[in-house]
Parts: structure tokens; C-alpha cells; sequence
């Protein structure tokens, strides 16, 4: 897959700097989110909502991840981090490039193998891409490196 239209991670490396870090702390971030929308919602299913929480938790995140990673190419995390998703040629992440990037996010937290591959690719490629981000030719950029 080529990048042409993504900055060059030698040339212009602000695009890049500490973008690992910052997925990080934006993953965190989001999953406070979550539990707390989880948390809001439980009492609307009459606290039944207990007895399958790791099943709530999927799905609420599933929908928060893909509304805001359709909607701004990054989740309230990610903007908080200064950092935001592009596709391979350069233009922000659709509704179906958001899909199937949480569908790849979400299987590689099931899979613990896949979890590790993607966190050592993260560490060690020259864009800070993941398992899912190759696939997808996507990357995260320091948004504000763009300014």
C-alpha cells in the first residue's frame, strides 16, 4: 500500500511524535467513557444489565467508537491527545472505514496474540501503525502537526 499523501515519518516526524503514548492514553480515556455510558444505562435496563456488562461494555463501545471515529476521524480520547486517524491516501476516516476499523480493534483485544502484535508494531514501525491500521492502510496523526 502506498502513503504518498501521508507526511513522510522521516521528513516530517511531528506527524508521528509520540503518537503511541497518545493512543495509550486516549484508549484509557475512551474506556472511562464507556464504563461510565454503561453505567448510565444500567438502570434503564432494571439493573438486569449486571448480570451481562462485558456484553453491554462491547456494544456501547462498538457504537462510540465507530459514531465518533465516523464523525471526526478520532474518539473524544483521541481529541484529547491532539491525534486523529487518516486513511492511506490522506482524507478522514467514513462510516465504513470507522467499521471496520473497530471491528479490527475489537477482535485484536480478544485476542491477546493479536493485542501484542499490534502494540509491538505500534512501538517499532516508522508510523506507529497497528495490526488494524496496516490492514486498513490507515495511521494516527498529531492533529496538531497539521496546523
Amino acid at each position: 500500500m502506498t502513503y504518498s499523501a501521508l507526511p513522510d515519518p522521516h521528513l516530517q516526524p511531528e506527524f508521528y511524535a509520540d503518537v503511541p503514548m497518545k493512543r495509550l492514553l486516549a484508549f484509557v480515556i475512551d474506556t472511562v467513557i464507556i464504563v461510565i455510558g454503561c453505567l448510565v444505562i444500567l438502570p434503564f435496563t432494571a439493573f438486569t444489565g449486571i448480570f451481562f456488562f462485558p456484553i453491554l461494555m462491547l456494544v456501547v463501545g462498538t457504537a462510540y467508537r465507530v459514531v465518533t471515529l465516523a464523525n471526526r476521524s478520532a474518539t473524544l480520547g483521541m481529541r484529547l491527545m491532539a491525534i486523529e486517524f487518516r486513511t492511506h491516501d490522506g482524507r478522514p476516516f467514513d462510516a465504513l472505514t470507522a467499521v471496520l476499523h473497530t471491528v479490527g480493534f475489537t477482535v485484536s483485544m480478544g485476542v491477546f496474540v493479536a493485542q501484542a502484535i499490534s502494540v509491538v508494531m505500534m512501538l517499532v514501525d516508522e508510523r506507529g501503525q497497528g495490526l488494524s491500521d496496516k490492514v486498513l492502510g490507515s495511521v494516527a496523526l498529531n492533529r496538531r502537526a497539521r496546523r
